[in-house]
């Protein structure tokens, strides 16, 4: 198990490494490149806007071949091939278009490599929390390195730093154990459509989906937010560093959460916490340690509801469509959500500033407790 570990642990810790070096940087890089607000937001949500395609193809391609290990090494290669047009400059609809080609095999990685993870550690399921926690390790590294990196180099030079992680990337999908030969069992006609109509199910989405919405202005303007109050990007990174290491403490502690706390329980009160850590992100990010709290609540905004939202995906999609719920779950969440959110913060801040499209993402997080609180239910146990 140390070995099977180990292998699973490294590709996570690569890509969040990626997504540590580009998510508080990157809209950065497009302002000093010249990009008005509205463009980096639409930039800014090309990222999550490829979930919704990308993950729902690849993992309907895992289930019909059962060959997900192919499939990650394919995307992983496709991906750092396709960012290298980036240094071509091109312009704004240019880098779109490179951004959408890139991100496309990007986003289709994550959602298979779940599914791997879960089958690689079969009845050992509680284990996943330590393996994923690795991406979080890999986050904080990249956001400490290039923000350091970045007090003395320009921002023009971001994309550089990149490519490292790429490659890192790369190495770790070729590491990762085989799946055994064989085709998966199909499971009966029509039972996704079935699942997909269940109120807790659409529920459980609608929920996830306001989640990410409210999450667009973060991903999009928080770094932007901080500068305009004055922070450097050391600081900058390092409070990046610190949302991701509050949610390394929780997923080291979350299945003792599990065993105190219901999930409706946990599910009610991470969004409750979430509401209130954008207002304080809105209202006081100039006072460092109520900042620096709001941060901690990352904890509860990411790291509870999405370890619950992995057991829901296993109980109500089962083995035999565990690769296109799971799919479905980064597609009209993290996907769509994100998407809509960039946008519409983009927006807000276009008009009125940072600080509003903040309180925008509280009033997403309050229909999202009302949904949670009417309509969700806890997921099936999984099917062994």
């Amino acid at each position: 198990m140390i070995t099977i570990y180990w292998r699973l642990s490294n590709l996570y810790f690569w890509f969040f490494a990626l997504l540590g070096a580009m998510m508080p940087y990157w809209s950065l890089y497009l302002d000093g490149q010249g990009f008005s607000y509205l463009q980096i937001a639409t930039l800014m949500a090309t990222i999550q806007l490829t979930k919704v395609v990308a993950p729902n193809v690849w993992g309907w391609l895992g289930d019909r071949s059962g060959r997900r290990v192919r499939l990650v090494r394919l995307g992983s290669l496709c991906g750092a091939f396709c960012f290298l047009g980036v240094f071509l400059e091109p312009g704004f609809y240019g880098l779109l278009l490179v951004m959408l080609a890139f991100t496309f095999f990007w986003n289709a990685i994550l959602p298979l490599y779940e599914v791997i993870t879960l089958q690689g550690l079969g009845s050992d399921r509680e284990r996943y929390g330590r393996v994923r926690l690795w991406g979080s390790v890999g986050f904080i590294v990249a956001v400490a390195m290039i923000g350091w990196l970045l007090e003395s180099l320009p921002l023009s030079s971001l994309p550089w730093l990149l490519l490292p992680m790429f490659a890192g990337i790369v190495v770790a999908a070729f590491l990762v154990p085989q799946e055994a030969a064989g085709k998966p069992e199909k499971g009966p006609r029509g039972q996704l459509i079935a699942i997909l109509k269940e109120p807790a199910v659409l529920a459980f989405f609608s929920m996830n989906l306001l989640l990410q919405v409210s999450h667009g202005a973060y991903y999009t303007f928080f770094s932007i937010h901080l500068e305009q109050l004055g922070y450097g990007k050391l600081a900058i990174g390092l409070l990046w560093s610190l949302a991701v290491l509050a949610e390394i403490a929780l997923f080291l502690v979350m299945h003792r959460v599990f065993r105190l706390c219901t999930v409706r329980q946990i599910v009610l009160g991470a969004l409750a916490l979430t509401l209130v850590r954008w207002v304080m992100i809105a209202e006081v990010s100039d006072v460092l340690f109520l900042l620096v709290l709001a941060q901690c609540l990352h904890a509860a905004s990411y790291g509870a509801l999405h370890a619950v939202s992995v057991q829901y995906v296993q109980g109500y999609f089962g083995r035999n469509h565990h690769g296109q719920g799971q799919a479905l779950y980064s597609g009209l969440t993290f996907g769509a959500g994100g998407a809509l959110g960039a946008w519409m913060s983009g927006f807000i801040v276009d008009d009125f500033g940072t600080s509003p499209a903040f309180l925008g993402s509280a009033a997403a997080m309050a229909i999202a407790l009302v949904i949670a609180w009417r309509w969700l239910k806890p997921p099936p146990q999984p099917s062994p």
